[in-house]
């Protein structure tokens, strides 16, 4: 499935893996922390390799995955208790194991569900008691496997901050998407097609290749599809835009050039 594919990702880097239905990403993700081996080939995770079948215990404690079901990821019949049950696993003691589950909790804006039934949880609230039961191991990094493709617009924002708060913690951040929107928020993009990596570098500069990601069955961001029609209609507006953010700050910029010309 996975041809020739050879990256490095550098500690607290925040990348996003695109490409289309059965283009390879989702098998890729599963090699970063050894769900999956390589037939021939090696994956080094934090100097270790996932074929060596006495590092896996360590390279899953280095990264933790997060799934596009929570449902599959949530075990227990309590929110707090689901959060723990890795730690129990690896016989944390027990103060330990409840600072952890609090501070996870509280990352992701979840404490005061501590005491919930998770079936009782909207779909964005359970992926973040999905995303405290990995954090609560302490990884070093994690891998979002289209975590957010099941979850509405709220539930996806909710999932997307997380993920950047945790990135700005220092933490590595690997998401597997299909949203162009959220690409746009990573660092860095790796376009996959085939099992090849074909497309390497920052969102900007991937999302000027239109024509390059529509031969790719890929799109860029809504946004800067407004943009650039605005721009066809009003040169000052650029059409180098990614993100929400930006298009509202172009628009400022815009007015004031208006009035100050008017």
């Amino acid at each position: 499935m996975l041809k020739d594919v050879s990256f490095s990702i550098e500690p607290g880097e925040y990348v996003a893996i695109i490409g289309h239905n059965g283009s390879g990403k989702s098998t890729l993700s599963k090699h970063l922390n050894g769900i999956l081996t390589p037939a021939s080939g090696d994956v080094w995770v934090n100097g270790r390799n996932t074929k060596e079948s006495r590092e896996i215990r360590f390279i899953r404690q280095d990264v933790g995955m997060v799934f596009q079901h929570p449902d599959n990821q949530i075990v227990a019949t309590i929110v707090e208790e689901d959060v723990a049950f890795g730690l129990e696993n690896l016989g944390v003691p027990r103060d330990e194991m409840k600072k952890r589950v609090k501070d996870a909790l509280e990352t992701v804006s979840m404490y005061q569900y501590r005491n919930r039934p998770p079936h009782h949880l909207s779909g964005g609230q359970k992926q973040r008691v999905a995303i405290a039961g990995v954090l609560a191991m302490q990884p070093k990094c994690i891998v979002f496997d289209e975590a957010t493709s099941m979850l509405d617009s709220y539930g996806r924002q909710d999932v997307l901050q997380v993920m950047r708060e945790m990135n700005n913690r220092g933490m590595t951040i690997i998401t597997v998407t299909h949203h162009m929107s959220e690409a746009a928020q990573a660092d860095r993009i790796l376009v996959i097609e085939s099992g090849r990596i074909v497309m390497d570098g920052p969102p900007r500069e991937i999302f000027k290749h239109k024509d390059r990601l529509s031969e790719l069955h890929l799109d860029v961001p809504a946004v800067n599809q407004i943009a650039t029609e605005v721009h066809r209609s009003l040169e000052d507006f650029s059409a180098d835009i990614i993100n929400e953010d930006e298009f509202m700050q172009e628009i400022e910029k815009v007015k004031k050039l208006v009035k100050s010309e008017g």
